[in-house]
């Protein structure tokens, strides 16, 4: 399942030192913008202890943890709508991604340039937002136009679109983002039709100095009230800290860095989790002495798109599945054992994989 993240924001808030905490890839980082002119893509894994833990009582051959691609998109800056800078090319990387890490700088910092001039990061936020909005509305104006002749004479599919685009162009119209005018039981296809850059779902990362790494900031306080109606997440990292921690050798330096500075994980940790969550995504587990490993799906798949997901065949012909509730495998330590405490269930096509779930798949091809 390729999923893709892209880390968006106005030049010099950090985005390209927290990309290069979270990906072994080294994108440029330096205190001008424009620093990244191509976007930079990183596969991130997704931090899970679970997995760990079936290792240990599995001792597999290889363990693979599942991932996240993460881009790096250079600084837009405003106009980037109208190709200013080199907006054309970044709102085309942003519209390739599932979903978009919003950078926000808040830190003080008179040896780190703004862009503007000042620190405002819910001004940032609005130049950004503005930007993608305008964007947008440019290509909902165009699909009405083709749609309209459809819709008046009506043709009950063009009606349907139509009457979804009047909902979204209303809101762009008052400065407001696409996802704001999805409603809950609109059809998923048809939002993502039209590939708006505003509908896809959004995490604010607020970039704080050191000394606010656990407490925060006045400047975090203005972006949590800025989008407490966009029900979107706001977490904090410290770019900096970051920084450091991905620079030391050993988990037991990281650990020791961690405790000092007050922190009981690294920040791209949550990160990382929170953008999976965004995605409404969950993973499951396989488990032998060959391999144990995590997959990613969406929250909601049954068994067969579940097993999908390892392979198409394994999809087409599932038969069933049996499966092992992750904290049954732990306790009791092994497949044998749990098959012989009666923990193992074998479910049908219509079962709805939980997260952390240990799967093995009967299918004929």
């Amino acid at each position: 399942m390729g999923l893709k993240c892209g880390i968006v924001g106005l030049p010099n808030v950090g985005k390209s030192t927290l990309f290069n905490c979270l990906s072994n890839a080294k994108a440029q980082s330096a205190n001008f913008p424009f620093c990244t002119i191509e976007p930079n893509l990183g596969t991130i894994t997704v931090p899970d202890e679970r997995l760990n833990k079936l290792a240990e009582l599995v001792k597999p051959q290889n363990v693979v943890p599942t991932t996240v691609e993460i881009v790096d998109i250079a600084g837009l800056v405003k106009g980037a709508s109208k190709g200013e800078g080199l907006g054309n090319q970044f709102l085309a990387n942003i519209r390739e991604c599932d979903a978009i890490l919003h950078v926000l700088r808040c830190f003080d910092d008179p040896n780190v340039v703004h862009v503007d001039g000042s620190v405002d990061p819910v001004r940032d936020k609005e130049v950004i937002d503005t930007e993608l909005q305008l964007k947008d509305l440019e290509t909902v104006e165009q699909r009405m136009k083709k749609l309209k002749t459809q819709a008046t004479t009506g043709e009950k599919e063009a009606k349907r679109r139509y009457a979804f685009l009047e909902r979204v162009h209303a809101a762009l119209l008052q400065g407001k983002s696409a996802r704001t005018a999805v409603e809950t039981n609109d059809d998923p296809a048809l939002v993502n039709e039209f590939q708006l850059l505003t509908t896809k779902p959004v995490l604010y990362v607020c970039n704080v100095d050191e000394a606010s790494a656990t407490t925060g900031n006045a400047h975090v306080e203005k972006v949590k009230e800025a989008v407490k109606d966009e029900h979107a997440e706001v977490i904090m990292v410290t770019a900096a800290i970051e920084a450091e921690i991905a620079g030391l050798d050993t988990p037991e330096e990281r650990a020791e860095f961690l405790a000092d500075m007050g922190l009981k994980e690294p920040g791209v940790n949550k990160l990382i989790r929170a953008a999976y969550q965004l995605l409404k995504l969950q993973t499951y587990f396989t488990a032998g002495v060959k391999e144990v490993r995590a997959w990613t799906i969406h929250v909601g798949d049954t068994g067969p798109q579940a097993a999908g997901v390892i392979h198409t065949d394994f999809e087409k012909g599932f038969i069933r599945a049996e499966v092992i509730a992750y904290n049954d495998f732990v306790t009791l330590g092994s497949e044998s054992a749990c098959r012989a405490a009666g923990k193992l269930r074998v479910e049908g096509k219509d079962y709805v994989v939980q997260d952390g779930d240990v799967m093995h798949f009967l299918f004929n091809v």
